[in-house]
């Protein structure tokens, strides 16, 4: 070990830890003065390689013996531990043992274990990986744990349940305990600082341990953060951040970050806050006004914070750390936070129920991680309904809050169709805060969706008017005069969306769509066109100036529209439909019923898609399925004067002129108009029926 210097480096166990006590060069000059002397008393040549080549005298004999051992035990096994400071002198030895004949043959029934913080070289043993299984290990489970404990006599409740808590299910500090073999709660030692000896027992240089102790403080890191937290001279920065990226137990987490293993950071944090309380607390302080600065910074450069991921990472961060100094505020904070966050979607308010849970089990603060648990468990098993539902009942938030959460539960019990129950929260938000523009602009959403026009216009007046250059609640405004065919009121609102904001392309679409039914098509397509050069992939804009292409007699060009809207959204039963007419019309009435088929196998009531089919099977000489189709869509909508013309005419076909005549008949009490558009072909089918 002396020749391979390893003494020298502190990598021996036992030996290491009394390394730092010897002079390099005085070992080197000792080991070679020792060779001489050994070279000059021993006897033979086979003595001297004993010493001089110890592994190619002594490994032959190892493996003699394991042959012979073998020949009395199915399986041996080899255990080396340690492996990540063994390995750098064993491992080019051991793979020769196993891998050549060179020093006799290794039994067959022998399995060779290393234990060690990183996993093989892959350059050394990658060729062996139908050989190799890596088991990696992971913390004791409660099972485990308890059952080890048990083996030594540690079976009551209170003392188990300490011993969990203090170790995580750490094998080693577990063992560690329970070899004391305590029998009340309060002989539990917390073996924090053992396990952080444990994990650092290689490293001498204090800088480095202060950094890795350190370090440990943020949930992750980077280059910035370890400047932010690292408290040394900053020509060492730069080599201590690459010390400290070369550990076993930091690994990437992804985009540059660095994240310590929990079996690592958890004894490291309750050592440090066990050690000094009040220095604890002011570098947690420090941290969250660090990463509340950088949070402000990114904050100027866009409206809408909340949908920035790098924005919802600091501030995570930032209320992390003001959790972990024990802030006064920093809890309510959390959970007012935890509002936007439902709002940002199911995943975010996750990650702000677990940062509560990390926050409390890290600082040792029951209540913190009381809410965390109970806010994880709402997410999980009801949704954001039931967490917000949670926070509304027992937090104390200011009425805004309240009222924005409101918002957030109506939007998730829309989603879920729910309509009346989210129009009852959002009741109850316009009570809560009759200034919040938002509510007004979602419950004008449902109101339209109850078929209630006028109140939802109402409302989104109520909007404009508390936000006048909100181009989006202008522009949703006029969508909503479009659906109540209100054209000219539309094109107002839209223009002035469009005005507040010019790279609306929402505005743009719609105001398209508008003029499209109003005749202007040249308008139309320029506004459609406007909404595809800002959103390329605009499935709806797409699907909307197909129709325009129709109007303009150019099939080639609405199908390609069609089918690029359909390669975006497959799953788009409008669309389908759409491309369906424009196949039918195209005389390719096979694909266009494949089309009607996937429309209504996703909206089974989609009335029009069932006339379209009918007319289109009508076309294939499929009478009896046409038929069910147009039936269904009259029985639905019994109005629907384009279905009864189809089944006037395929009446007509099928020689049933007396139901042929009852559908014309019922098309003149509708709409007199509809008979002047029958086609001449329809006119010769229907013949008597039309003119009686």
């Amino acid at each position: 070990m002396a020749r391979a210097g390893v003494v020298a480096m502190g990598m021996v166990p036992v030996v290491g830890p009394f390394a730092g006590m010897l002079d390099s060069e005085e070992l080197a000059g000792g080991v070679d003065r020792f060779r001489e002397r050994v070279l000059a008393r021993f006897r033979d040549h086979e003595d001297v390689r004993l010493v001089l080549a110890p592994e190619q005298v002594l490994t032959p004999v190892l493996l003699r013996e394991l042959s012979e051992a073998a020949a009395s035990a199915p399986w041996i096994a080899l255990f080396l531990d340690t492996y990540e400071r063994t390995g750098l002198y064993l491992d080019h030895w051991l793979h020769e043992t196993m891998t050549t004949d060179r020093h006799g043959a290794m039994p067959a029934t022998t399995v060779v274990v290393t234990a060690g913080q990183r996993p093989l070289d892959t350059a050394l043993w990658g060729g062996l990986s139908d050989f190799v299984t890596d088991v990696p290990l992971s913390p004791f489970t409660e099972a485990e744990a308890r059952g080890l404990l048990a083996g030594k006599g540690v079976t009551a409740e209170p003392v188990v349940e300490e011993v969990l808590r203090l170790t995580g299910g750490l094998p080693v500090l577990v063992s560690t305990l329970a070899e004391s073999r305590p029998a009340d709660p309060d002989d539990v030692g917390d073996p924090s600082a053992t396990a952080v000896e444990r994990f650092l027992k290689w490293e001498r240089d204090p800088a480095r341990r202060a950094a890795a102790l350190a370090c440990a403080l943020p949930r992750w890191l980077d280059a910035d953060v370890f400047r932010a937290v690292t408290d040394c001279p900053q020509e060492q920065l730069e080599p201590l951040y690459a010390w400290l990226r070369g550990m076993p137990f930091v690994g990437e987490r992804g985009g540059g970050r660095l994240r310590y293993h929990d079996v690592v950071r958890t004894p490291m944090l309750r050592a440090e806050r066990s050690r000094s309380p009040r220095g604890w607390a002011e570098r947690q302080r420090r941290l969250a006004w660090t990463f509340g600065g950088w949070r402000e910074e990114t904050e100027a450069a866009g409206d809408e914070p909340w949908a920035d991921e790098t924005w919802r990472s600091l501030r995570l961060a930032e209320v992390y750390h003001l959790l972990c100094a024990g802030e006064r505020d920093a809890l309510p904070q959390a959970l007012r936070d935890f509002v936007p966050a439902c709002d940002a979607g199911a995943g975010v308010a996750a990650q702000w129920a677990r940062l509560l849970v990390d926050a409390g089990q890290d600082a040792d603060t029951a209540a913190v991680a009381e809410w965390g648990t109970e806010l994880t468990a709402a997410l999980d098993t009801e949704g954001v309904v039931a967490a917000l539902g949670l926070v509304l009942r027992r937090a104390v938030l200011d009425a805004p809050t309240q009222a924005r959460a409101r918002v957030v539960r109506g939007d998730e019990l829309r989603g879920r169709a729910a309509y009346p129950q989210a129009l009852a929260e959002y009741d109850r938000a316009v009570a809560l805060d009759p200034e919040l523009a938002v509510a007004y602009r979602h419950r004008a959403g449902i109101r339209r969706e109850l078929g209630d026009d006028d109140a939802a216009l109402a409302d989104l007046d109520r909007a404009v008017a508390l936000e006048p250059d909100n181009s989006w609640y202008v522009a949703l405004r006029g969508e909503h005069h479009r659906l109540a065919r209100h054209d000219a009121e539309a094109v107002r609102d839209l223009s002035e969306a469009i005005r507040l904001d010019a790279a609306n392309e929402f505005a743009w679409a719609s105001r398209g769509a508008t003029r499209e039914r109003s005749g202007d098509l040249d308008a139309a397509l320029a506004d459609l066109g406007r909404a595809l050069d800002l959103k390329p992939d605009y499935a709806w804009a797409l699907a909307r100036r197909a129709r325009v292409w129709r109007g303009l007699d150019d099939p080639r060009r609405q199908l390609a529209d069609l089918d690029q809207a359909l390669a975006l959204n497959p799953d788009w039963p409008w669309a389908r439909c759409e491309r369906g007419d424009a196949l039918r019309a195209a005389g390719r009435d096979e694909e266009a019923v494949a089309d009607f088929d996937r429309a209504l196998s996703l909206d089974p009531a989609y009335i029009s898609a069932y006339a379209s089919r009918g007319a289109s099977l009508a076309n294939l000489g499929r009478h009896t399925e046409a038929l069910d189709d147009l039936n269904r869509a009259v029985g639905l909508r019994p109005g629907y004067v384009w279905a009864l013309c189809r089944r006037a005419v395929l009446f007509a076909a099928m020689e049933r002129l007396t139901e042929a005549r009852a559908d014309v008949e019922r098309i003149r009490e509708l709409d007199s108009g509809a008979l002047e558009r029958f086609s001449d072909t329809d006119r010769a089918v229907l013949g008597s029926a039309l003119a009686g």
